[in-house]
């Protein structure tokens, strides 16, 4: 199988992520991005240390088989306070790692399995999920943002 047409989605999607949770996070300040509508409710840097978590497991780990501390999804997913100088670091340098991963790996690289809660899944799959996953909490960052900015929030699509 020809990977060229999921790897050119792939490094699309990964940098339209990247850079509209960026247009979102210049919007806002320290307080904000630490905001949550409820104590049921996480905030933006929360989301973005969950996305950060999930790309060193999904990506480092089990795509590079790099060595790396074990997860903590309980430690992620506290309220944290994070500067918006902080995330916008970590966005940008983790949905590089993610874009430069995906447009280092080969075919085989995309169709190796790996178990992912109790089922063996391609590199290409995961991805594909991770992208999902992704932009479900991006839409998520722009519902808090709007929320903090109202009618003073901009557009990330335009």
């Amino acid at each position: 199988m020809d990977h060229e047409f999921n790897r050119k989605w792939l490094e699309h999607k990964f940098e339209n992520i990247r850079s509209r949770i960026l247009k979102a996070l210049v919007q806002l300040n320290d307080e904000q991005v630490n905001w949550r509508p409820n104590h049921t409710s996480l905030s933006i840097s929360t989301l973005i240390r969950h996305i950060e978590g999930n790309i060193q497991e999904r990506v480092m780990k089990g795509i590079l088989q790099q060595d790396v501390a074990p997860r903590n999804r309980e430690q992620e997913l506290s309220q944290v306070f994070v500067s918006r100088d902080d995330l916008i670091q970590i966005v940008k340098n983790r949905f590089q790692f993610l874009i430069d991963t995906v447009k280092s790996m080969s075919s085989q690289d995309f169709e190796r399995v790996q178990p992912v809660r109790g089922k063996e899944r391609s590199n290409l799959d995961i991805l594909h999920q991770c992208a999902t996953h992704y932009s479900e909490h991006m839409g998520q960052i722009f519902y808090i943002a709007k929320q903090c900015l109202t009618v003073q929030y901009k557009s990330t699509s335009i």
